[in-house]
């Protein structure tokens, strides 16, 4: 495809595709480029460069974040809704966790983003920097949860790339950990209840735990600044 049919948003697409599929080693130019069925000469002259290319993907994924009417929904409904929706933007594209570390984003998508959760905490009461420290805690939290899924899958591929069996790695690893774990009294009663997954493996519906006692602190914050001074 010549460089002059291609369009940037055609090339971020596939890039993210692409990334999807291979994550962030598995992205050059020259593999896009068969993708687009153009030369890599095209690609770049369109994004001049990988890391700005990474840099337009990572931006554009935030855009499948949905952004709840204030109207309509009160701030815990809509930050547990942005929460959870950003949960699985970043479990759907994993390569975005670990470019978090090695890029600098910016861009409509991500500040789209940003300025709606200030929305959000500013409605539920929080001022100025509160509400900055609010998106942040939440941010965080959601981030440390999809790093794993973010590493397990990184792993694979490269466990995969090194010719061996992903799975059969990941089984052997986990009975190590599985054997050691029993010296130690609590992993030990907790991998001996009916109830265990398996060593290393969270509860069910830990995130929504998490984010339950988050919201709930928040809340606590505010009732306090509401409530009326104790006389003394």
């Amino acid at each position: 495809m010549p460089r002059d049919t291609l369009t940037r948003e055609q090339i971020v697409q596939t890039a993210i595709e692409l990334l999807d599929a291979d994550g962030l080693e598995g992205l050059n130019m020259r593999s896009l480029g068969r993708r687009l069925d153009s030369a890599a000469t095209a690609v770049y002259w369109h994004v001049k460069s990988k890391d700005n290319l990474v840099t337009l993907a990572g931006d554009q994924v935030w855009n499948e974040i949905e952004l709840p009417d204030l109207h309509t929904v009160d701030w815990r409904g809509a930050a547990t809704s942005m929460a959870t929706d950003l949960y699985a933007m970043f479990t759907r594209h994993p390569w975005l966790v670990q470019a978090l570390a090695s890029h600098l984003f910016q861009g409509p998508g991500k500040a789209r983003h940003d300025d709606h959760t200030l929305a959000v905490y500013e409605a539920a009461g929080f001022v100025g920097a509160e509400a900055d420290q609010a998106a942040a805690t939440v941010f965080m939290f959601v981030l440390g949860n999809a790093l794993g899924e973010s590493a397990t899958a990184s792993l694979t591929r490269r466990l995969s790339r090194d010719g061996g069996n992903a799975e059969e790695r990941f089984r052997d690893t986990m009975a190590q950990a599985t054997e050691t774990a029993m010296r130690f009294p609590r992993l030990r009663a907790r991998l001996e209840s009916a109830a265990a997954a398996g060593y290393g493996t969270a509860p069910d519906d830990s995130f929504e735990f998490g984010l339950r006692a988050i919201f709930d602190g928040l809340e606590a914050q505010l009732a306090a600044r509401r409530a009326p001074a104790v006389q003394a």
